[in-house]
């Protein structure tokens, strides 16, 4: 009996460390605290892209920004005026347009593109617009959904009801910059692979997704630092000197008020991660299970 106890509490032992195990590798909320911290303050991955059904908050979550004094977006989305604004921001510079950056050949791939899956933007507005943002217009566009909604707009709805400020670690205008940096020719000949390869493109949006919702951040981070064509080589331009940014924010913002910071999942994991570059600060992040993709 006594060896059947001991084997039953050591299988229960096992059986917590792997279920806290699976929590650190599967969610996307966290806890900061500690390092002089008056009041905890969380942080949260999300994804700009999902289908509305999926942008559901867990109970965990929907408490933390009930008991958060702030949330803090990647940019002010609580700023009608200046993401209003944010159109002007969108175009190239020098009034470039995608006619003027690519062959006749690769322009003319693009319009035939855009005749045969018309957006809600025409392309002869479109085409002044920065490679990238086209791309990623026609990545929502190829959502097999009737609605959708990031998390960002879900956290957006249930704060309302306690009147939450709402806040962003950097603008709108410095975020569309980081376009200006990497050249709008790679940009356009980037967008002419990606209608190239649009079944193969939608499947990878496709898995995006399917590991956001598992909350795997790992894998998350794999997809991200994937070579993808010369896009790779900027990564640090994107993703990690911000990151590295956003903690030096983030430490001065946490002192007094609770606060949730929700920003893109990508920018949580690895060693240059938000997550690792807190904790060297000395800050103590730990994993909350989320349950995401419930109605609660």
């Amino acid at each position: 009996m006594k060896k059947f106890i001991l084997t039953g509490c050591s299988l229960w032992l096992m059986a917590m460390a792997v279920a806290q195990k699976n929590i650190a590798e599967n969610t996307l909320l966290w806890k900061i605290s500690g390092n002089g911290l008056q009041k905890s303050s969380y942080l949260f991955g999300t994804m700009h892209l999902l289908c509305a059904d999926d942008a559901k908050l867990s109970d965990n979550l929907k408490n933390v920004i009930k008991e958060s004094e702030q949330i803090y977006f990647e940019v002010d989305m609580d700023d009608l005026l200046g993401m209003m604004g944010a159109m002007k921001y969108l175009k190239m510079n020098g009034n470039k347009k995608l006619q003027d950056i690519l062959t006749a050949e690769e322009y003319k791939k693009i319009k035939d593109y855009f005749e045969k899956k018309p957006a809600m933007i025409p392309l002869e507005m479109m085409q002044y617009f920065k490679p990238y943002f086209i791309s990623s217009l026609l990545s929502e566009q190829s959502m097999a959904c009737t609605a959708q909604g990031g998390m960002e707009q879900s956290i957006m709805e249930e704060s309302k009801q306690y009147k939450k400020e709402i806040k962003g670690l950097e603008t709108v205008e410095f975020q569309a910059s980081v376009f200006d940096s990497i050249p709008y020719e790679l940009q356009a000949k980037e967008l002419v692979k990606y209608i190239d390869s649009a079944d193969k493109n939608d499947d990878a949006t496709k898995e995006l997704v399917a590991v956001y919702k598992m909350q795997d951040l790992k894998k998350i981070q794999e997809l991200t630092e994937k070579e993808d064509g010369g896009v790779a080589e900027f990564i640090d331009l994107l993703l990690y000197n911000r990151n590295a940014d956003w903690v030096n924010k983030i430490s001065n913002i946490m002192p007094i008020n609770g606060v949730l910071f929700a920003v893109g999942a990508a920018h949580l994991p690895g060693d240059k991660g938000v997550i690792n570059l807190l904790r060297k600060k000395g800050f103590t992040v730990q994993p909350i299970a989320n349950s995401l993709g419930t109605s609660m």
